[in-house]
């Protein structure tokens, strides 16, 4: 097998206590919110949005690149730890790892250390990440980890997006309990 892609760290300091961020970054239906300028067509692949379980879908548009990757949560140790693992090009053939750290600094205020981690399946999968693909997501990383930030000391006027079950429609949903 190829040798790994090095480890994407990005950290961040938020004005909000722990477990409020935590919660918030927890529940895979906010991901749309705050990572969706790499993360398109976020969909939920699970009911259940957060905690050890929760797994969703997305679609990542790189430059000569394009994958879906598929996140699960494996650990969810409120509020200290969050691993997801990845699965990612054809196939899913690509393993990866997604890691946040929630330590408290001060009575309110949160440090988000971040690092994301892949393991190429192929020598392309491989030539692919170093051919800019390492760069790019660095920088996307980084700014949605700025993203999040403003959301908890600017608080947004309007509604965030929020990703939805694969397939589900609100609109044709049963009703129940209504006539």
């Amino acid at each position: 097998m190829p040798g790994g892609m090095r480890p994407i760290r990005a950290h961040v300091t938020i004005s909000a206590p722990r477990d409020e961020v935590y919660d918030f970054v927890a529940d895979l239906a906010n991901r749309p919110g705050w990572c969706g300028q790499y993360q398109r067509e976020f969909r939920l692949t699970r009911p259940r949005s957060s905690g050890a379980g929760a797994a969703a879908r997305f679609h990542m548009k790189m430059r000569l690149n394009h994958t879906w990757v598929e996140t699960a949560v494996v650990e969810a140790a409120r509020p200290r730890v969050l691993r997801e693992t990845l699965r990612l090009y054809r196939l899913g053939r690509t393993p990866g790892f997604v890691d946040y750290t929630f330590e408290p600094v001060g009575p309110s205020a949160t440090r988000i250390d971040l690092v994301v981690w892949t393991e190429p399946a192929t020598r392309l999968d491989a030539f692919k990440e170093s051919f800019g693909g390492r760069r790019w997501l660095r920088r996307r990383v980084k700014s949605s980890l700025s993203r999040l930030r403003k959301i908890f000391e600017e608080r947004p006027e309007a509604p965030l997006a929020r990703a939805t079950i694969a397939g589900f429609e609100p609109a044709k949903a049963a009703r129940f309990g209504s006539f």
